[in-house]
């Protein structure tokens, strides 16, 4: 299969993210993911100076009883799920891995509620700063306990469906971080005060992950590693025709080197892994890692394919 040459739709680079430390998030009976099944990054996927590495173990569905996320001295590493633009201008779900101190849904809502940002400098949140107080796994609720009674509309230039997409990203998270797709609940000081426009009486469920996600993620390289000549090996998460597409490695929006990658299926409501090695001969400084969704149409139906891409240095 062929894939036709496109440029990086990415808009700007930021400084690059500091490397996660080792982590030590391998599961015996869970991936660290609800929606797609890429599981978080551990200790020995970890290659310096590559960071943020994943050697993809198998891929399962999150458990249906409580899973304690494991925490170290150094914290606990956690899947965030930001906004970015998929098909089209449409908003959709990417995801990240961060390290937090402390209640890891804590302080993964914080992040996701307007605490945080993004490493990648093209997801954003769509939360204004909202604050948290708790968050918590009770009677098969994850509840957010939300201090005060602000933003129960929602702000000048928010949409319904921006504010319902907000939900998800938090659903996603805690979902992520707990292991257990169980609903999400807000509570606020007073019963059922709004927040952004939305009902808090009612448990919130996660959203199909085929018209919530996009539909092709980079896991590694994270945004900003710094990488060593040699091979480097992408992997992510993909929901794409045949369950194949093209990974592109880019230098100045000129493609340097094209790559298949093969996910391990489609067509279900889910995202699955892929990996795809890339050799580094003769390439060098910054580098757009570019994934894609197939477009058997080649553009001339739809809106494209889905894309995610990387930036980072190969020195």
């Amino acid at each position: 299969m062929t894939f036709p040459v496109r440029r990086s739709s990415r808009r700007g680079v930021r400084a690059p993210a500091a490397a996660l430390l080792a982590t030590v998030c391998m599961l015996a009976s869970a991936g660290c993911g609800t929606g797609d099944d890429d599981p978080a990054p551990t200790s020995s996927d970890v290659k310096e100076p590559v960071s943020e590495g994943s050697a993809e173990p198998e891929a399962q569905e999150p458990s249906e009883s409580p899973t304690e996320t494991p925490t170290t001295d150094e914290g606990t590493v956690v899947p965030i799920y930001w906004v970015g633009d998929g098909p089209g201008g449409e908003s959709r779900l990417f995801r990240e891995f961060h390290r937090v101190e402390g209640n890891p849904l804590t302080e993964a809502a914080r992040l996701v509620m307007g605490g945080g940002q993004p490493d990648d400098p093209d997801y954003r949140t769509l939360w204004p700063q909202v604050e948290v107080a708790d968050v918590g796994a009770t009677d098969g609720v994850l509840l957010v306990q939300v201090a005060g009674d602000g933003f129960t509309e929602r702000p000048d230039g928010m949409s319904k469906r921006d504010a319902e997409l907000a939900m998800q990203q938090l659903v996603y998270t805690l979902q992520g971080v707990q292991q257990e797709r169980v609903p999400v609940q807000v509570m606020r000081t007073a019963d059922d005060v709004p927040l952004l426009g939305m009902p808090t009486a009612v448990p919130v469920e996660q959203a199909s992950a085929l018209e919530t996600l996009n539909l092709v993620s980079i896991t590694s390289p994270e945004e900003g590693a710094t990488v060593t000549s040699g091979t480097l090996t992408v992997t992510g998460v993909a929901n794409s025709f045949e369950a194949s597409g093209p990974c592109r490695l880019l230098v100045d929006d000129v493609e340097m080197v094209v790559q298949p990658y093969q996910a391990e299926g489609w067509m279900e409501d889910r995202l699955f892994p892929f990996e795809v090695d890339f050799p580094l001969e003769g390439i060098s400084g910054e580098v757009v890692v570019q994934c894609e969704t197939d477009d058997p149409s080649g553009g001339a139906e739809g809106d494209g394919p889905s894309i995610d891409t990387k930036t980072i240095t190969v020195g």
